[in-house]
Protein backbone atom coordinates (compact mmCIF):
# COMPACT_ATOMS: atom_id res chain seq x y z
CA UNK A 1 0.00 0.00 0.00
CA UNK A 2 2.71 2.61 0.80
CA UNK A 3 4.28 1.55 -2.23
CA UNK A 4 1.34 2.15 -4.32
CA UNK A 5 0.49 5.74 -2.15
CA UNK A 6 4.21 6.63 -3.06
CA UNK A 7 4.35 5.63 -7.00
CA UNK A 8 0.46 7.75 -7.20
CA UNK A 9 1.83 10.87 -5.36
CA UNK A 10 4.98 11.13 -8.06
CA UNK A 11 2.31 10.49 -10.99
CA UNK A 12 0.25 13.51 -9.77
CA UNK A 13 3.17 15.73 -8.78
CA UNK A 14 4.48 14.88 -12.02
CA UNK A 15 1.13 15.11 -14.09
CA UNK A 16 1.28 18.58 -12.27
CA UNK A 17 4.23 20.14 -13.47
CA UNK A 18 6.14 19.91 -10.05
CA UNK A 19 8.22 17.02 -10.55
CA UNK A 20 9.63 16.36 -14.18
CA UNK A 21 11.67 12.74 -15.35
CA UNK A 22 14.86 14.81 -14.78
CA UNK A 23 14.42 15.42 -10.78
CA UNK A 24 12.82 11.62 -10.60
CA UNK A 25 15.50 10.53 -12.12
CA UNK A 26 18.30 12.16 -9.86
CA UNK A 27 16.39 11.79 -7.07
CA UNK A 28 16.90 7.96 -7.18
CA UNK A 29 20.68 8.29 -8.01
CA UNK A 30 23.04 7.85 -4.93
CA UNK A 31 25.12 11.42 -4.72
CA UNK A 32 28.66 10.83 -5.54
CA UNK A 33 31.32 11.46 -2.57
CA UNK A 34 34.34 11.91 -3.87
CA UNK A 35 35.17 11.74 -7.85
CA UNK A 36 39.11 11.00 -9.52
CA UNK A 37 39.61 12.86 -12.59
CA UNK A 38 42.48 12.16 -15.49
CA UNK A 39 43.52 14.21 -17.59
CA UNK A 40 43.38 16.90 -14.71
CA UNK A 41 45.12 20.22 -16.05
CA UNK A 42 43.90 19.51 -20.35
CA UNK A 43 40.95 21.99 -20.84
CA UNK A 44 38.10 19.50 -20.50
CA UNK A 45 39.82 18.28 -17.31
CA UNK A 46 40.27 21.49 -15.65
CA UNK A 47 36.57 22.53 -16.29
CA UNK A 48 35.63 19.23 -14.87
CA UNK A 49 37.75 19.69 -11.26
CA UNK A 50 36.29 23.20 -11.23
CA UNK A 51 32.74 22.20 -11.82
CA UNK A 52 32.92 19.52 -8.79
CA UNK A 53 34.79 21.46 -6.63
CA UNK A 54 31.73 24.42 -7.36
CA UNK A 55 29.72 21.16 -5.96
CA UNK A 56 31.49 21.07 -3.16
CA UNK A 57 32.74 17.16 -4.16
CA UNK A 58 36.03 16.07 -2.91
CA UNK A 59 38.24 15.13 -6.16
CA UNK A 60 41.20 13.43 -6.42
CA UNK A 61 43.18 14.13 -9.48
CA UNK A 62 45.95 12.24 -11.58
CA UNK A 63 48.77 14.63 -12.22
CA UNK A 64 52.49 13.51 -13.89
CA UNK A 65 53.66 16.26 -12.04
CA UNK A 66 53.52 17.76 -8.63
CA UNK A 67 52.91 21.21 -8.87
CA UNK A 68 55.76 23.62 -8.34
CA UNK A 69 54.80 25.81 -5.21
CA UNK A 70 57.33 28.89 -7.27
CA UNK A 71 54.58 28.63 -9.96
CA UNK A 72 52.19 31.33 -10.71
CA UNK A 73 48.74 29.61 -10.28
CA UNK A 74 46.33 30.42 -13.23
CA UNK A 75 43.07 29.48 -15.03
CA UNK A 76 43.77 31.18 -17.99
CA UNK A 77 43.03 29.71 -21.26
CA UNK A 78 46.73 30.78 -22.33
CA UNK A 79 47.67 29.18 -18.94
CA UNK A 80 50.58 26.46 -19.39
CA UNK A 81 49.77 22.71 -17.69
CA UNK A 82 51.94 23.45 -14.64
CA UNK A 83 50.17 26.99 -13.80
CA UNK A 84 46.99 24.80 -14.11
CA UNK A 85 48.08 22.08 -11.94
CA UNK A 86 48.96 24.77 -9.11
CA UNK A 87 45.85 27.04 -9.40
CA UNK A 88 43.66 23.73 -9.11
CA UNK A 89 45.67 21.79 -6.24
CA UNK A 90 45.22 25.16 -4.37
CA UNK A 91 41.44 24.43 -3.98
CA UNK A 92 39.94 22.97 -1.20
CA UNK A 93 39.14 19.04 -1.14
CA UNK A 94 40.97 18.98 -4.44
CA UNK A 95 44.04 15.82 -3.67
CA UNK A 96 46.80 15.60 -6.70
CA UNK A 97 48.32 12.52 -7.15
CA UNK A 98 51.39 11.76 -8.75
CA UNK A 99 51.35 8.96 -11.87
CA UNK A 100 49.86 8.66 -15.33
CA UNK A 101 46.88 6.40 -16.75
CA UNK A 102 49.35 3.65 -18.42
CA UNK A 103 50.71 3.48 -14.82
CA UNK A 104 48.81 0.62 -13.12
CA UNK A 105 49.87 1.38 -9.11
CA UNK A 106 49.23 4.77 -9.62
CA UNK A 107 46.03 4.80 -11.32
CA UNK A 108 45.00 2.18 -8.37
CA UNK A 109 46.15 4.80 -6.01
CA UNK A 110 44.09 7.32 -7.43
CA UNK A 111 40.79 5.85 -7.41
CA UNK A 112 40.62 4.39 -3.90
CA UNK A 113 37.74 5.90 -1.91
CA UNK A 114 36.29 7.23 -5.09
CA UNK A 115 32.48 6.34 -6.31
CA UNK A 116 33.64 7.71 -9.72
CA UNK A 117 35.83 8.04 -12.51
CA UNK A 118 36.42 10.84 -15.14
CA UNK A 119 38.38 9.65 -17.56
CA UNK A 120 38.67 13.30 -19.53
CA UNK A 121 42.49 11.85 -21.17
CA UNK A 122 43.54 11.66 -24.14
CA UNK A 123 47.40 11.18 -26.15
CA UNK A 124 49.49 14.16 -27.22
CA UNK A 125 50.46 15.41 -30.41
CA UNK A 126 52.56 12.82 -32.46
CA UNK A 127 55.96 14.35 -32.37
CA UNK A 128 56.56 13.26 -35.93
CA UNK A 129 54.01 13.13 -38.70
CA UNK A 130 56.32 10.75 -40.77
CA UNK A 131 56.14 8.37 -38.16
CA UNK A 132 52.05 8.87 -37.42
CA UNK A 133 51.93 8.19 -41.69
CA UNK A 134 53.92 5.22 -41.65
CA UNK A 135 52.92 2.36 -39.56
CA UNK A 136 56.14 0.31 -39.05
CA UNK A 137 57.61 3.21 -37.69
CA UNK A 138 55.51 3.77 -34.57
CA UNK A 139 55.89 2.35 -31.43
CA UNK A 140 52.59 1.85 -29.89
CA UNK A 141 54.53 0.06 -26.36
CA UNK A 142 55.80 4.20 -26.52
CA UNK A 143 53.84 5.60 -23.01
CA UNK A 144 52.20 8.66 -25.09
CA UNK A 145 50.86 6.48 -28.33
CA UNK A 146 47.07 5.89 -28.31
CA UNK A 147 47.07 2.69 -28.18
CA UNK A 148 48.63 3.43 -24.42
CA UNK A 149 46.56 6.07 -23.40
CA UNK A 150 43.19 5.16 -25.22
CA UNK A 151 43.38 1.26 -24.65
CA UNK A 152 45.68 0.10 -21.70
CA UNK A 153 45.21 3.24 -19.91
CA UNK A 154 41.18 2.60 -19.98
CA UNK A 155 42.24 -1.45 -19.24
CA UNK A 156 44.44 0.20 -15.83
CA UNK A 157 41.38 2.05 -14.86
CA UNK A 158 38.59 -0.71 -15.27
CA UNK A 159 41.17 -2.93 -13.10
CA UNK A 160 41.87 0.05 -10.05
CA UNK A 161 37.76 0.40 -10.02
CA UNK A 162 37.36 -3.30 -9.41
CA UNK A 163 39.78 -3.52 -7.07
CA UNK A 164 38.96 -0.71 -5.24
CA UNK A 165 35.71 -1.77 -4.20
CA UNK A 166 33.69 1.18 -3.70
CA UNK A 167 34.42 2.63 -7.58
CA UNK A 168 31.11 1.45 -9.86
CA UNK A 169 31.05 4.17 -12.24
CA UNK A 170 33.47 5.23 -15.28
CA UNK A 171 33.03 7.98 -17.26
CA UNK A 172 34.45 7.85 -20.71
CA UNK A 173 35.44 10.85 -22.89
CA UNK A 174 36.42 9.48 -26.74
CA UNK A 175 34.39 10.62 -29.85
CA UNK A 176 32.29 9.86 -32.87
CA UNK A 177 34.48 6.93 -34.29
CA UNK A 178 32.27 3.70 -35.85
CA UNK A 179 32.90 5.30 -38.93
CA UNK A 180 36.68 4.06 -40.37
CA UNK A 181 36.27 5.84 -43.54
CA UNK A 182 34.95 8.73 -42.85
CA UNK A 183 37.04 11.73 -43.44
CA UNK A 184 37.42 13.01 -39.88
CA UNK A 185 38.23 9.84 -38.84
CA UNK A 186 41.00 8.93 -41.66
CA UNK A 187 42.64 12.12 -40.66
CA UNK A 188 43.01 11.80 -37.23
CA UNK A 189 43.78 8.35 -37.43
CA UNK A 190 46.53 8.99 -40.20
CA UNK A 191 47.94 11.75 -38.29
CA UNK A 192 47.28 11.09 -34.99
CA UNK A 193 48.66 7.52 -34.43
CA UNK A 194 45.02 5.84 -34.62
CA UNK A 195 43.82 7.76 -31.99
CA UNK A 196 40.13 7.32 -33.11
CA UNK A 197 40.65 3.53 -33.26
CA UNK A 198 42.24 3.39 -30.06
CA UNK A 199 39.72 5.27 -29.05
CA UNK A 200 37.06 3.04 -29.71
CA UNK A 201 38.87 -0.50 -28.46
CA UNK A 202 39.07 1.54 -25.24
CA UNK A 203 35.05 2.21 -25.67
CA UNK A 204 34.99 -1.55 -26.20
CA UNK A 205 36.80 -2.61 -22.72
CA UNK A 206 34.09 -0.89 -21.00
CA UNK A 207 30.85 -2.15 -23.14
CA UNK A 208 32.39 -5.90 -22.25
CA UNK A 209 32.57 -4.78 -18.45
CA UNK A 210 30.03 -7.09 -17.05
CA UNK A 211 30.50 -5.42 -13.33
CA UNK A 212 30.92 -1.90 -13.79
CA UNK A 213 28.70 0.71 -15.04
CA UNK A 214 30.25 3.09 -17.66
CA UNK A 215 28.71 6.27 -19.87
CA UNK A 216 30.65 6.84 -22.54
CA UNK A 217 30.03 10.30 -24.40
CA UNK A 218 31.16 10.78 -27.94
CA UNK A 219 31.32 14.91 -27.85
CA UNK A 220 31.65 17.14 -31.14
CA UNK A 221 34.48 20.10 -31.98
CA UNK A 222 35.36 20.99 -28.69
CA UNK A 223 37.33 24.63 -28.49
CA UNK A 224 35.97 26.23 -31.54
CA UNK A 225 35.52 29.92 -30.97
CA UNK A 226 32.13 31.60 -30.83
CA UNK A 227 30.60 28.03 -30.39
CA UNK A 228 26.42 28.82 -29.70
CA UNK A 229 24.73 28.90 -26.79
CA UNK A 230 20.82 28.57 -26.29
CA UNK A 231 18.67 25.79 -26.75
CA UNK A 232 21.58 24.09 -28.80
CA UNK A 233 22.09 20.54 -26.50
CA UNK A 234 21.30 17.43 -28.22
CA UNK A 235 21.58 13.72 -26.91
CA UNK A 236 21.62 10.22 -28.90
CA UNK A 237 21.89 7.35 -26.59
CA UNK A 238 22.77 4.12 -27.86
CA UNK A 239 25.98 5.64 -29.57
CA UNK A 240 23.46 7.17 -31.96
CA UNK A 241 24.28 9.39 -34.87
CA UNK A 242 24.36 13.57 -34.69
CA UNK A 243 25.95 16.29 -36.97
CA UNK A 244 29.65 17.11 -35.94
CA UNK A 245 29.02 20.47 -34.58
CA UNK A 246 31.39 22.46 -32.37
CA UNK A 247 30.52 22.38 -28.56
CA UNK A 248 32.38 23.76 -25.47
CA UNK A 249 34.52 22.13 -23.06
CA UNK A 250 32.37 22.93 -19.81
CA UNK A 251 29.47 21.71 -21.81
CA UNK A 252 31.23 18.50 -21.91
CA UNK A 253 32.86 18.53 -18.65
CA UNK A 254 29.14 19.08 -16.79
CA UNK A 255 27.39 16.75 -18.68
CA UNK A 256 30.06 14.10 -17.38
CA UNK A 257 29.11 15.02 -14.31
CA UNK A 258 25.62 15.46 -14.24
CA UNK A 259 25.25 12.51 -15.99
CA UNK A 260 26.63 10.36 -12.31
CA UNK A 261 23.05 11.41 -11.37
CA UNK A 262 21.16 9.89 -13.52
CA UNK A 263 21.04 6.25 -13.08
CA UNK A 264 19.58 5.76 -16.27
CA UNK A 265 22.44 6.93 -17.75
CA UNK A 266 24.70 3.81 -16.66
CA UNK A 267 26.11 1.58 -19.28
CA UNK A 268 25.21 4.01 -22.14
CA UNK A 269 26.98 5.37 -24.69
CA UNK A 270 26.13 9.05 -25.43
CA UNK A 271 26.64 11.14 -28.77
CA UNK A 272 26.37 15.27 -27.48
CA UNK A 273 26.61 17.59 -30.18
CA UNK A 274 25.07 21.49 -30.53
CA UNK A 275 21.72 21.90 -33.23
CA UNK A 276 20.53 25.18 -34.21
CA UNK A 277 19.34 27.16 -31.43
CA UNK A 278 15.64 26.20 -30.78
CA UNK A 279 15.57 23.08 -31.96
CA UNK A 280 17.72 21.70 -28.59
CA UNK A 281 17.66 21.94 -24.90
CA UNK A 282 19.38 24.59 -22.38
CA UNK A 283 20.52 22.21 -20.21
CA UNK A 284 21.12 18.16 -19.89
CA UNK A 285 18.60 17.64 -17.25
CA UNK A 286 15.28 16.95 -19.94
CA UNK A 287 17.97 15.15 -22.18
CA UNK A 288 19.70 12.61 -19.36
CA UNK A 289 16.39 12.01 -18.10
CA UNK A 290 14.89 10.15 -21.43
CA UNK A 291 18.66 8.13 -22.48
CA UNK A 292 18.64 4.95 -21.74
CA UNK A 293 21.26 2.03 -21.39
CA UNK A 294 23.05 0.69 -24.44
CA UNK A 295 20.51 -2.07 -26.40
CA UNK A 296 22.55 -2.65 -30.32
CA UNK A 297 25.25 -4.76 -30.80
CA UNK A 298 28.02 -2.85 -31.29
CA UNK A 299 31.17 -4.05 -33.34
CA UNK A 300 33.66 -5.89 -30.90
CA UNK A 301 36.35 -4.45 -32.70
CA UNK A 302 37.07 -2.19 -35.76
CA UNK A 303 40.45 -1.76 -35.35
CA UNK A 304 41.11 -2.85 -38.88
CA UNK A 305 39.05 -1.11 -40.41
CA UNK A 306 40.89 1.98 -38.73
CA UNK A 307 43.82 0.73 -39.99
CA UNK A 308 43.22 -0.14 -43.35
CA UNK A 309 41.56 3.42 -44.09
CA UNK A 310 44.22 5.37 -42.36
CA UNK A 311 46.63 3.09 -44.58
CA UNK A 312 44.87 3.84 -47.45
CA UNK A 313 44.29 7.94 -46.82
CA UNK A 314 48.03 7.90 -45.72
CA UNK A 315 48.97 6.02 -49.27
CA UNK A 316 46.86 8.48 -51.17
CA UNK A 317 48.39 11.81 -49.56
CA UNK A 318 51.86 10.77 -50.34
CA UNK A 319 50.94 9.78 -53.76
CA UNK A 320 50.12 13.11 -54.04
CA UNK A 321 53.02 14.86 -52.19
CA UNK A 322 55.11 12.47 -54.59
CA UNK A 323 53.71 13.83 -57.97
CA UNK A 324 53.93 16.98 -56.63
CA UNK A 325 57.81 16.65 -55.81
CA UNK A 326 57.91 15.62 -59.48
CA UNK A 327 55.82 18.43 -60.66
CA UNK A 328 58.16 20.95 -58.77
CA UNK A 329 61.39 19.04 -60.21
CA UNK A 330 60.04 19.41 -63.67
CA UNK A 331 59.39 22.78 -63.51
CA UNK A 332 62.98 23.61 -62.07
CA UNK A 333 64.58 21.57 -64.43
CA UNK A 334 62.97 23.69 -67.44
CA UNK A 335 63.68 27.26 -66.13
CA UNK A 336 66.99 25.96 -65.29
CA UNK A 337 67.36 25.21 -69.57
CA UNK A 338 66.27 28.61 -70.28
CA UNK A 339 70.02 30.09 -68.58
Amino acid sequence: LARFLTTAALIVLQGGGLFNNSHIYAMSATPVKKVAVIGTTGKLGRQAVLQLNERKVPVRCLLRHDPSESEKPSIDKDASSSEVAAYLAALPNVEMVKGDVTDKSSVAELVKGCDAVLALHGPPRPSSVLKSLVPFLQDEQDGRHPRMVNYEGVKNIIEAARSSKTCKRIVRVTGKGEEPWSFFSILINMLGNMAKAWNYEGEELLRQCKDLDYTIVRPGVMGVPNTPEGAVLALKDNGGDLKVSPIKHETIASLCIECLEYPNAARSTLTAMNVPDGEGEKTYAPLLAKVAPDTREFPASMLDGHRAAARTGAAILLGFVAVGASVFVSIVKAALALF
